[in-house]
């Protein structure tokens, strides 16, 4: 694996790394490993920055969705344009082109169950390319982007035999 290689696999666990930590573990110099970051950025290799946020465990009120979306791809673009217009929409956070009875699959962000329902009502069902939808709710994560959500509970009781 190359130094580039071993950058991505290391910060796409944990991009609050800083630099020292990074070349320290690379054994590269600094310097080296910042130039190689930038590098990346300025590539669109590294598209951004995320936090992960649990947010069954705050007091905002947070629904997500999964919608599968059929359409007629568009001459000369394909799914492109359609995706497009798709993402747009603030509500949406992921678009993916995807194999299956579907073609793309749709992540959207509400702040309720009649939040997403009229997004996918007003909105996208009624975009010309569009043919069906399919609307799954999330009800819960157990794991998201390789992070576990719900630790099992463990008795740390000592246990005392007869």
């Amino acid at each position: 694996m190359n130094t580039r290689e071993e950058i991505l696999s290391i910060i796409e666990k944990n991009s609050r790394i800083d630099v020292h930590e990074l070349s320290v573990l690379l054994g590269a110099e600094e310097v080296l490993v910042a130039n190689e970051l930038k590098a990346l950025e300025d590539e669109g290799v590294i598209c951004g920055y995320h936090s992960m946020i649990d947010w069954s465990k705050t007091s905002i009120e947070k629904v997500n969705a999964l919608i599968e979306v059929k359409v007629t791809p568009t001459r000369g673009q394909g799914f492109d344009n359609i995706a497009e217009r798709i993402y747009k929409y603030p509500e949406v956070t992921s678009v993916y082109l995807m194999s299956g009875g579907f073609d793309l699959m749709v992540i959207v962000e509400g702040k309720s169950l009649l939040e997403v329902a009229g997004f996918v009502n007003n909105k996208l069902a009624t975009l010309d390319n569009v043919l069906s939808t399919a609307t799954h709710f999330i009800l819960k994560k157990y794991k998201d982007h390789g992070t576990i959500l719900t630790k099992k509970y463990e008795d740390t009781r000592e246990i005392i035999t007869p």
